[in-house]
């Protein structure tokens, strides 16, 4: 059978590798509450996948506040610090994260974080990840305002990586991440954590990390042959 690993695995953060979307839902509803006001349900779920300042215009705009440019800040610095607090105390790894990033990390395949968490949160966040099981790093505050749905994050990654998207695979735990890898041409893992996720082109759906094999996987990447 000929080579056909991926030239890159991909990985986005929150609730793919680590447990922290329920940290973020603490960060928000006391932010919320902090406001006089409480954070709806359908909002939160829309937030999840998304970056900083998409995630607090959605939140003020659900507390009935104005979503202007010094509110959106205020917001999110006021977030930002709750969360950091939330995040040192510890990150649960979701299953089978974190044989995961072992599987690709023996296996020699370059590797890179894909998260629209900002690079101050997800250097906390890497304190419980490891650096060395990632090769470039790319955050939500790095692409410009680009971010997921958008695919330049996954396209920054693999141009950081000197690799083809269509051949690597991204492991992703939203619709608007799963949006994004697969706008960018990669083959896309999804694993549902806080909202579910729909069969569609380039995707194979797992109910867990723990089915994570990098081989089956190589099937799938365009031009793979037996």
């Amino acid at each position: 059978m000929a080579d056909a690993r991926p030239a890159a695995v991909l990985f986005d953060m929150d609730g793919t590798l680590v447990d922290s979307e329920k940290l973020w839902s603490i960060s928000l509803s006391d932010y919320a509450v902090h406001r006089g006001g409480e954070l709806g349900v359908a909002t939160r779920e829309a937030m999840v996948g998304s970056n900083m300042s998409t995630s607090m215009r959605m939140l003020l705009a659900d507390l009935g506040l104005p979503a202007d440019p010094a509110n959106v800040a205020d917001a999110a610095g006021w977030v930002e610090k709750r969360s950091a607090e939330l995040f040192r105390q510890g990150l649960p790894w979701r299953p089978g994260a974190r044989e995961a990033l072992d599987q690709v990390r023996a296996l020699g395949i370059p590797s890179a974080l894909v998260t629209s968490t900002i690079r101050s949160l997800a250097e906390i966040a890497l304190d419980t990840l490891g650096r060395d099981f990632f090769d470039v790093t790319v955050c939500g505050d790095e692409v410009d305002g680009r971010n997921k749905p958008d695919p330049e994050p996954y396209l920054r990654a693999a141009r950081l990586l000197d690799v083809d998207p269509r051949r690597c695979v991204a492991v992703e735990d939203s619709p608007t991440g799963v949006a994004a890898a697969v706008a960018a041409g990669c083959t896309v893992v999804a694993v549902p954590c806080e909202v579910p996720l729909e069969p569609g082109e380039r995707r194979v759906l797992l109910s867990s990390l723990e089915s994570f094999d990098v081989p089956a996987l190589s099937a799938l990447l365009p031009g793979a042959v037996a």
